[in-house]
C-alpha cells in the first residue's frame, strides 16, 4: 500500500518555526517516489472556528473543512506540528477540532458508554514546541498536558494510532545551531515514518 503522509501545522503563523519543521519534514521526502504527501496549514483554512450552537444544531461545514476532513481520510499517516500555548492547544487548532472533528464525521456513539472511531487504520505523529516552557517542566508540573488532549482525548478517541511524540523546547532561548539540529531530527522522522507498515482504512464518509 502506498504511504500517503498529511502534514498538519497547527501554527497560526505562516513565518513560525512550526513551517520550517513542516517544511523540514516535507523536503526530506520530496525525492521518495513511493511516498505521497499533502500539507495542510490550518492558519490558511477560512472557517468559524467558534461551534456556535454546541452540538444542539449542526453548523454547515465550510469548504475548507471540508477538504480538509477529505485530506485527512485520504491519508494513512498524519503528521500533527503545533506550539503550545497556555500549556495546550493554539486556539485555531482547538477550532479546527470544534468544527470539523464531529459524530458521524470522525466518530460514531454506539451507546451511552462507547464510541467508535471512524479514522481507524490511520497513525500519527505528534511534534510539538514550546517556547519558554522545557520538557521537564511540561512534563513533571503540567502532565503533558496539551498531549494528552491531542493523542489521547481527540486521535486515539477517533481511531487514530499515535505513534510517536516529540517535544522540542526551549525555543525562545535556542541558538542557530539548536534550530537546525531540530530541523534535521525532524527530516529523521520522515524517513523513519516512510518506512511501509501494514495498515487498513476503514471506510467512512462525511
Amino acid at each position: 500500500m502506498t504511504k500517503k503522509i498529511l502534514v498538519i501545522n497547527g501554527h497560526p503563523d505562516p513565518e513560525s518555526y512550526n513551517q520550517s519543521l513542516a517544511t523540514a519534514y516535507i523536503e526530506a521526502l520530496k525525492d521518495n517516489h513511493k511516498i505521497e504527501v499533502k500539507y495542510l496549514a490550518l492558519h490558511s483554512l477560512d472557517f468559524n472556528p467558534n461551534l456556535e450552537f454546541g452540538y444542539r444544531k449542526r453548523t454547515v461545514l465550510e469548504p475548507d473543512l471540508i477538504k480538509a476532513l477529505d485530506d485527512i481520510k485520504w491519508s494513512n499517516h498524519m503528521v500533527w506540528l503545533h506550539p503550545i500555548w497556555w500549556v495546550g492547544l493554539p486556539a485555531i487548532m482547538k477550532g479546527f477540532f470544534d468544527r470539523a472533528f464531529l459524530p458521524g464525521i470522525t466518530f460514531n456513539h454506539i451507546s451511552t458508554t462507547e464510541t467508535i472511531g471512524l479514522l481507524k487504520g490511520r497513525t500519527a505523529r505528534i511534534i510539538t514546541t514550546g517556547g519558554d516552557l522545557s520538557q521537564d517542566v511540561y512534563t513533571t508540573v503540567f502532565n503533558d498536558s496539551a498531549l494528552v488532549q491531542l493523542k489521547t482525548g481527540i486521535l486515539e478517541y477517533c481511531g487514530v494510532e499515535v505513534t510517536d511524540s516529540t517535544f522540542i523546547g526551549l525555543l525562545n532561548n535556542s541558538s542557530l545551531e539548536d534550530r537546525q539540529n531540530w530541523l534535521k531530527e525532524v527530516q529523521n522522522y520522515a524517513i523513519i515514518d516512510s518506512k511501509p507498515h501494514n495498515i487498513d482504512i476503514y471506510p467512512n464518509t462525511l
